[in-house]
């Protein structure tokens, strides 16, 4: 999966390369997915939520160009591969999501794989994880319309959030927004497609 579906599109950095390649995607994917686990495309988890594809996963983990000192929050968590991947490569990582259900299925997967600083819970991702804030980098596995502002609150000056925005109805991209003193700047990274943040 490393080497044919990430690293020959172009992820280079060796520390999401080996975080990927060390972590059984199958854990996070119902029995009846398990056989397509590592195959480059978006399963379905339950509840109408997907856990994305590898490549897309890498791409993302590479995007926040983390160096292993960082606390960062994960919106839309589902089954907690994201988050899993991100523990490997930052100090801290939180994720949420609605679905008490996944929630409970991802911290288990978690707490069985010995992730020890990764935690998930319940709740709006749209209002983040406030008590846990500020945050060096915040992800969303969900597609926002806008930057919440909530999370945008809870984001460290010199920090970068990175998320799906619905620039229209039919069309995604995947922006890097780096919070300045001057302001937000921000980079269009590529077209995606992902389920919307509720």
């Amino acid at each position: 999966m490393v080497k044919t579906q990430i690293e020959a599109r172009g992820v280079d950095d060796p520390r999401v390369l080996g975080a990927m390649a060390t972590l059984p995607r199958h854990r996070f994917v119902d029995a009846a997915q398990e056989a397509a686990a590592y195959e480059d495309h978006p399963l379905p988890i339950g509840r109408g939520q997907t856990i994305s594809q590898p490549y897309i996963v890498a791409f993302m983990a590479e995007a926040l160009a983390l160096s292993g000192t960082e606390k960062v929050l994960e919106v839309g968590c589902g089954c907690g591969y994201m988050a899993a991947v991100l523990a490997g490569l930052c100090r801290q990582v939180f994720g949420i999501d609605l679905e008490a259900d996944l929630v409970r299925r991802a911290q288990g997967t978690l707490d069985a794989l010995g992730i020890a600083n990764a935690t998930v819970r319940c709740g709006d991702g749209k209002l983040g994880w406030r008590s846990e804030a500020p945050f060096d980098a915040i992800l969303l596995s969900c597609a926002a319309d806008v930057i919440p502002p909530d999370l945008w609150e809870q984001l460290a000056e010199g920090g970068r959030m990175l998320l799906p925005l619905a620039v229209h109805p039919t069309h995604q991209d995947l922006v890097l927004v780096y919070k300045t003193p001057a302001g937000a700047i921000t980079r269009n990274l590529l077209p995606v497609v992902f389920v919307p943040l509720r």
